[in-house]
């Protein structure tokens, strides 16, 4: 569905679908604020939010990747952008209002949906924020289509710590155990309760995690098909082997990373790369544990603008 920059798809209402999607039946939007669809050739249907003024710079969020992830880990920054930028939250396949079939998730897919994404609904240079694993797709998706980028934020990014990946093949042997009758819907059960998501959550907050994200991560992570991209993650296959060389170094854009410490990643990686390319920069947004955007607002969205203002 191809839109001029800046305007509303044609023919889509600035309102939520009549006919949500069948992975979505009962759950709230993430965002308070317009909802639509997007379908490119051979990708899956996806959803998104998109507000702000229509003629403004776009700037686009891109959620992490987990057993419950959405558009709702974006709302500090989509709140906040909307008042004077044309912010899209997009939600990845296999999580949210976007489609949640069985079917192959990988890298490249998540790449070539954002690459889609960009060219074919925002088509203008954008300033794109991504959170966690979402920063390597980001990164292979601007290596593929650089014009679509203008600058890129990662927060608290995958990468950075030296990584022991299973083999390709034993990723797929640990895939197809999730996926046994019984033993995947047990252990997806499992780390899907309540009391799960609230521990897990606690792990990226040096406070204590807002309720109403707990309860959306909840209730996202219990949408019928919510557990085949998480299979996917949880068996190693979203990862990219060495994606320092592999993807960030090669970037040619300004990139900012905020961090500080994080429960499943260090950054380890990240001072030599800065070293070598002058493109790259971080900021230590403190104290955080993993979710700069919820815990810390206000520093976040200071160090993103000093960062763009920087690279006007």
């Amino acid at each position: 569905m191809p839109v001029v920059s800046g305007q509303e798809p044609v023919g889509l209402p600035n309102t939520a679908p009549k006919k949500a999607s069948r992975a979505a039946k009962d759950l709230p939007k993430a965002l308070d604020a317009p909802r639509a669809r997007f379908a490119s050739q051979g990708l899956p249907e996806l959803n998104y939010y998109v507000d702000g003024p229509a003629n403004a710079e776009p700037v686009l969020l891109l959620h992490s990747i987990n057993a419950a992830p959405s558009a709702f880990e974006m709302k500090p920054l989509f709140d906040h952008y909307r008042a004077n930028r044309r912010v899209y939250a997009l939600e990845l396949p296999g999580f949210g209002f976007s489609d949640r079939g069985k079917r192959v998730y990988s890298p490249e897919l998540y790449a070539d949906v954002i690459r889609a994404f960009l060219t074919e609904v925002v088509r203008a240079p954008a300033d794109v924020i991504c959170y966690s694993l979402s920063s390597e797709f980001a990164a292979r998706a601007a290596l593929q289509a650089p014009a679509a980028f203008r600058r890129l934020v990662l927060l608290s990014p995958t990468g950075f710590s030296p990584r022991r990946l299973p083999s390709a093949e034993a990723g797929r042997r640990l895939h197809r155990l999730f996926n046994l009758p019984g033993f995947g819907p047990a252990l997806y059960a499992l780390v899907t309760t309540r009391p799960s998501v609230r521990y897990f959550m606690k792990l990226s907050f040096v406070t204590s995690p807002p309720e109403e994200l707990i309860d959306y991560a909840y209730a996202t992570a219990h949408q019928p098909g919510a557990r085949h991209a998480p299979f996917y993650f949880l068996s190693g296959q979203l990862f990219t082997p060495n994606p320092v060389e592999q993807l960030y170094a090669k970037l040619e854009l300004p990139v900012l990373v905020i961090h500080d410490r994080d429960a499943n990643v260090n950054f380890d990686l990240l001072p030599a790369l800065i070293e070598k390319h002058g493109n790259w920069q971080a900021t230590r947004v403190e104290p955080t544990l993993g979710m700069p955007q919820w815990e810390q607002p206000v520093k976040t969205i200071a160090a993103i603008d000093a960062f763009w203002q920087a690279h006007a």
